[in-house]
């Protein structure tokens, strides 16, 4: 099964900002430089219960897609994914016990349930011990029953948050794809 809308390349750019996190994702042209802009997201920091919209562009006027946690002030919440019309698309949730030495997450969209871990564990635990260094990260995400990556972010070495998202497998929607990529960046550190 395909989803509605899958993009097997895209990168997540985050801008310096006050107040809140801003993240651009843009399209992976085949060349590998970038493309157009694809959605906006914004995050207010210090939120009761996340939130995070994604607009159609800067103007913030339109609003496409955003995901949100189940629970406030939860670690391990679940977080819905949610087309422009509120119909969920699919879930994802850290898994706060299993990430003590390296990050853990979920992801869960139809007829798929996937595991994503950091690649590295000496580079897992560097950051811990380093959180303040930008030291690239990267998760891959495997299916639950067995099969190879069907998601992999990795972060570019920068001082600005810059992800390169591969979505091989058809059945993530880039909006559960971008969301969790978003996520990765804004919650990983919860």
């Amino acid at each position: 099964m395909t989803a509605p809308m899958h993009l097997p390349r895209f990168r997540v750019r985050q801008r310096f900002t006050l107040g809140v996190n801003r993240y651009d994702v843009v399209e992976v042209t085949p060349d590998g430089g970038e493309g157009r802009l694809l959605a906006v997201a914004q995050q207010k920091r210090f939120a009761f219960k996340e939130a995070v919209t994604f607009w159609a562009d800067d103007s913030r006027s339109r609003p496409v897609f955003s995901f949100r946690a189940r629970q406030a002030l939860d670690v391990g919440a679940q977080h819905d994914v949610l087309d422009e019309h509120g119909q969920v698309l699919g879930t994802f949730g850290k898994r706060f016990g299993a990430s003590l030495f390296r990050s853990t997450w979920t992801l869960a969209a139809p007829g798929l349930a996937a595991t994503g871990q950091e690649r590295s564990l000496p580079v897992a635990i560097l950051r811990r011990v380093f959180d303040s260094l930008p030291l690239p990260f990267h998760f891959d995400f495997t299916p639950d029953d067995g099969g190879p990556v069907v998601l992999s972010s990795d972060r570019r070495f920068s001082l600005r948050d810059a992800y390169d998202v591969a979505v091989p497998d058809p059945r993530i929607d880039f909006r559960l794809a971008a969301s969790l990529a978003v996520a990765l960046d804004a919650l990983q550190s919860r």
